[in-house]
């Protein structure tokens, strides 16, 4: 459909929705409506647009990672927090001893 091979959020070229995903320059049936994300197969006929990327808003530090209490509670991102909890909720206390396991012990 298109001479580029881009990826990624596109104006939708059959004006249906918001954006839609484009994968190798081909519209996918991954669509866009304000901040729904939904399905909806490219129609049989031919596009009516041209489609346009979509600048992508991006976030640091893991903000888009927080609990939803957490900007009431004024709780700030920790890193180091958040990667001993990922190993509690593995059933692991703490960071692993990577000399330990190169020597064969088992968790």
């Amino acid at each position: 459909m298109h001479e580029n091979a881009e990826e990624g959020w596109y104006t939708d070229p059959f004006a249906r929705h918001d954006a839609r995903w484009m994968s190798a320059g081909e519209p996918t049936k991954l669509v866009r409506d304000g901040t729904v994300t939904s399905y909806d197969e490219p129609p049989a006929e031919p596009p009516v647009q041209e489609p346009k990327p979509i600048e992508s808003e991006a976030t640091t530090e893991g903000a888009d990672f927080r609990r939803a209490d957490a900007a009431e509670a004024g709780a700030e991102y920790d890193e180091s927090a958040a990667t001993m909890g990922a190993f509690d909720a593995i059933g692991q206390v703490g960071a692993p001893n990577m000399e330990r396991l190169y020597e064969g012990e088992e968790y």
